[in-house]
């Protein structure tokens, strides 16, 4: 008894878990072990007034698998998980006061209305004279330690992560606390049924619970099947759709389950002892500075998932086309490949990056649909809904971002289909409609003879929708568009 006495006179300190749902390299949490002190350990679900870019659906789904696992591992460490939901700029406080904490920690977020919220709660907490840090847990570069020359930040990809591999990754990841010296007390949590965040009427999440483990374990476990079983061939190999052969690490990644400090431990480890894959670990580690650099973009540019990074962009032709739009939503478009992906990301909440990128072209240029409508659909679609990688994504495509593609790169989703997807697999298993037609039309049905359709049991219209635009004359009126942009790199060509 007088020892625990002793235990609760000591004040707490509040670990505030976000985007980092692991144990180990968690420095934020790693920090708190170390000051001896009680432990409480919280999640609060956001629910500030007028807050932008609310989680999506499908992120939804996994926070409520995320949350599970990681509640799970800190009970059975000593610490349980409190949970919450409200406004941080009020409930925050809140919890400091019914806990009387000495000290709050978190790592950092990088979201432009992040940024703001932590800035403006660490000076109310300061003020009232409780400690407060904040550490990185979520990158290998921070957006301010990495400048041009001038002292600027970068815009292109390329000279951003040659400075970044300059610098080294020096900070080696950390493993978890075996021990958690929770309080002899915790305070009321909801449930995590409270929350929500699961999807009742309908249920439409039995292809997610299929296709992924959300939690740390399951994080661990994705990077060590992908090291043993798609690093040798990846760079040959990551851009096929019809093979295993990329990591599928980002949902896990987005949600903290796991760090890049782990991850690029893990790939420099079984270089050592493969040295042969050098080329093909450099080649998936050039993707883990693509999600930093998209993270530099947009704490550079804050703006970056609503405004044209490139401002002649704002007065491009965009049109208003409800049916395209629905059609393409729905994998409805009459061109397999992308159908296919579309098809992908509603049943699994994923899509493979290369059909990412010709499906979007395809919203973008052959539909002609402002890039935020598809960056809208993502963001409630995807699993691995990344603000700063979904915004500078869809820029990219778009021609409108940073080290953009260029406005004459307009994907063939046909030529696409037939280089990426050779003998048709992707597109058979998620287009079972078409599956029995011969690969040489499979990605580009209408062309098929009408006795191939009739073999196939296919009626064009019914079984499966016709072209919902001819591709050919889509890409000219989308070169003439750009074009037509006034100090754009296509005036004049």
């Amino acid at each position: 008894m007088a020892r625990a006495a002793k235990h609760e006179a000591v004040a707490p300190c509040l670990v505030w878990f976000r985007q980092d749902l692991r144990l180990a390299d968690n420095p934020a949490l790693a920090a708190a072990v170390a000051t001896g002190r009680p432990v409480i350990p919280f999640y609060l679900f956001e629910e500030a007034p007028g807050a932008p870019w609310a989680m999506g659906a499908a992120s939804r789904w996994w926070l409520h698998g995320s949350l599970a696992a990681l509640a799970a591992d800190l009970a059975a460490r000593g610490a349980p998980l409190v949970l919450r939901r409200g406004d941080p700029a009020e409930d925050v406080q809140q919890l400091v006061a019914e806990t009387g904490a000495a000290q709050v920690v978190w790592n950092r977020c990088y979201e432009p209305a992040a940024v703001a919220r932590d800035t403006a709660l660490k000076q109310t907490l300061t003020g009232l004279g409780v400690a407060v840090d904040s550490y990185n847990a979520a990158l290998l570069f921070e957006p301010w330690t990495v400048r041009t020359g001038a002292g600027g930040p970068f815009k292109v990809f390329t000279p951003f992560w040659r400075a970044c591999r300059a610098q080294g990754v020096t900070t080696p990841p950390t493993p978890a606390p075996e021990r958690i010296a929770g309080p002899a007390g915790p305070p009321a949590s909801l449930d995590l049924a409270d929350l929500g965040l699961l999807p009742v009427k309908p249920d439409w999440a039995g292809g997610l619970r299929t296709a992924w483990t959300p939690g740390e374990a399951g994080a661990r476990d994705r990077l060590a099947a992908f090291l043993e079983e798609a690093l040798d061939g990846y760079g040959a190999n990551r851009n096929r759709p019809d093979m295993a052969a990329t990591s599928r690490l980002s949902p896990h990644l987005h949600f903290g389950e796991i760090g890049p400090r782990q991850v690029w431990r893990a790939v420099e480890t079984f270089v050592e002892a493969h040295p042969a894959l050098r080329g093909d670990a450099d080649t998936f580690l050039s993707e883990i500075g693509w999600r930093e650099f998209s993270t530099h973009l947009l704490f550079h540019t804050p703006d970056l998932p609503e405004r044209n990074w490139k401002t002649q962009f704002d007065v491009f032709p965009w049109k208003e086309d409800a049916a395209g739009l629905e059609a393409w939503r729905r994998g409805r478009t009459g061109y397999p490949i992308v159908d296919a992906g579309m098809r992908e990301l509603w049943t699994t909440g994923f899509m493979h990056n290369r059909v990412r990128m010709i499906a979007a072209s395809f919203l973008i240029k052959d539909l002609m649909v402002h890039w935020r409508a598809g960056e809208d659909w993502f963001w409630d679609t995807l699993v691995d809904a990344d603000l700063a990688s979904n915004a500078a994504s869809w820029q990219w495509v778009a021609g409108s971002g940073a080290d953009a593609a260029p406005y004459f790169r307009i994907f063939n989703p046909v030529t696409q289909g037939e280089s990426y997807d050779p003998h048709g697999a992707y597109v058979r298993r998620w287009i079972p409609e078409i599956a029995a037609l011969p690969d040489a039309v499979i990605h580009k049905p209408w062309t098929a003879t009408p006795l191939a359709l009739a073999e196939a049991g296919i009626v064009l219209g019914r079984d499966y929708p016709l072209p919902i635009v001819d591709h050919g004359e889509a890409r000219n009126a989308a070169l003439a568009a750009y074009k037509s942009l006034a100090g754009s790199p296509a005036a004049g060509d």
